[in-house]
């Protein structure tokens, strides 16, 4: 029997620093992702903390911290993941997403 892949997942790496955050800002561990349109690519990646997921929000939880995601934006991200890098050029959380069929340099934004 075959088993669903999550509609998105959050690393382990992501959840440990929404964690850290929210812990800092006195905030529930709650990572909200949403697309709009814009960016240099069409659309782009919007992230932000929420105080508690809304009723038709999809909701993951990775080691106690959840990832919320509305439906419209869930349809442009499905499949994807949420992680957390650091690199010489800075931090910053990255969303590997399967539909995307570009991005920017900076990855924040995205074609379908």
């Amino acid at each position: 029997m075959a088993t669903l892949a999550p509609a998105i997942a959050l690393t382990p790496a992501a959840a440990a620093r929404v964690a850290a955050i929210a812990a800092r800002q006195n905030k529930p561990a709650i990572l909200r992702l949403a697309v709009e349109g814009g960016g240099c690519s069409g659309f782009q990646y919007r992230f932000g903390f929420a105080d508690a997921p809304e009723a038709s929000d999809l909701v993951v939880e990775t080691d106690g911290v959840r990832l919320v995601v509305d439906d419209v934006s869930l349809d442009l991200v499905r499949g994807a993941s949420v992680d957390y890098v650091e690199s010489l050029g800075g931090a910053s959380f990255k969303v590997e997403n399967p539909q995307a069929a570009s991005g920017c340099g900076c990855g924040t934004s995205f074609s379908v």
